[in-house]
């Protein structure tokens, strides 16, 4: 199992001095971050793509090539790609030339985001959001396989054999398919062989179990041999020498987010004691000391029937730039260690 972070590039006021970090600061922060992470020997680092003003992170390649420069061996990639709300011949140009300048260290995640901002941003439907997905995921994998396509779709104009360059150094680009809770995307997903990035942000991971399976099966019975029927895990949480600490450190952060969340979806404001739960042992969340961490990562990709990498997001906006540096630091020193000794 790879272990890796994913981030959100969340806006930071420092919780010890209540100062607003800039965005030209926080970037730079982010580049550290990256960096550490690439020398701690983590496996991969992920960018998110929102279009809120609480997030940095709307153009994911831009970051992504800054961070490509400034490391040498960790995994780029987006986390994810909002692919509905963009045109799938840029994005191949963006992350196949993103693969040239990281020598062949990108991976694509595309999906259709938990958010819906891009929607109106871009001039599309909510009604089309499950067709949108389809059809430009479709294109892209095209792409992906032939640099001349003839192609043709109702949210984008024909394609007529027209070539896209340039093209990745891996052949073939990994692309894989992040999904929520819908077993039609754990379907679609099997059903084209291409691996899956579970997002689980609440309940208890081992719920996600037929889900997997699901999407096992389907990827078998459409004649995908197993190994390419990988399955990546996006999750929040955090690493502090104690599991306390963790939580005390983040719980600020937790509560600003979901509270806004919350607000705008009509649910209850969380709590300590739903925080506390959904870190606890069988929760969401994987926060604590490294120990803990580690098995709690054995024991979920236990329970999925095996997990191939697991991408902890530490995004918080009341976390401090050291204490997010040294979460980087145990997840790649302390627990990447553990689990692969597991």
């Amino acid at each position: 199992m790879h272990l890796g972070v994913d981030s959100f590039v969340a806006a930071v006021t420092d919780p010890s001095t209540g100062r607003v970090v800039g965005p030209a600061e926080r970037m730079e922060h982010l580049l550290e971050e990256i960096a550490l992470a690439d020398r701690v020997g983590l496996y991969s680092f992920g960018i998110g793509e929102h279009h809120r003003p609480e997030y940095y992170d709307s153009a994911p390649p831009v970051i992504l090539a800054a961070a490509a420069a400034r490391t040498e061996r960790i995994r780029l990639g987006s986390a994810v790609a909002v692919l509905s709300a963009a045109d799938p011949v840029r994005v191949f140009q963006q992350f196949a030339t993103l693969d040239l300048l990281a020598k062949g260290r990108i991976d694509l995640v595309v999906g259709r985001g938990s958010f819906t901002e891009a929607f109106p941003l871009f001039g599309l439907s909510l009604a089309d959001y499950d067709e949108l997905f389809d059809e430009k995921l479709d294109l892209l994998l095209r792409i992906r396989a032939s640099e001349h396509v003839t192609w043709s779709g109702r949210h984008r104009p024909a394609l007529t054999g027209q070539g896209v360059y340039p093209r990745p150094l891996q052949d073939p680009l990994p692309v894989w398919v992040g999904v929520g809770g819908s077993p039609e995307s754990f379907v679609r997903a099997g059903l084209l062989g291409l691996p899956l990035m579970v997002a689980i942000i609440g309940g208890e991971p081992r719920q996600f179990a037929p889900l997997v399976d699901l999407y096992r099966r389907a990827g078998a019975q459409a004649g995908h041999a197993p190994e390419t029927l990988r399955v990546g895990l996006h999750v929040f949480g955090y690493v502090a020498e104690s599991t306390r600490a963790a939580a005390d450190t983040i719980y600020p952060g937790w509560h600003e987010m979901f509270t806004k969340v919350s607000r705008e979806r009509g649910f209850a404001p969380p709590t300590r004691a739903q925080f506390d739960a959904t870190s606890g042992p069988d929760g969401a969340f994987f926060t604590g000391d490294p120990d803990t961490v580690a098995e709690k990562l054995v024991r979920i990709s236990g329970q999925l029937g095996g997990v191939d990498r697991v991408a902890i997001q530490m995004t918080n906006p009341r976390l401090a730039h050291a204490d997010l540096l040294r979460g980087i630091e145990l997840l790649g020193t302390e627990v990447a260690p553990r689990v692969a000794a597991a």
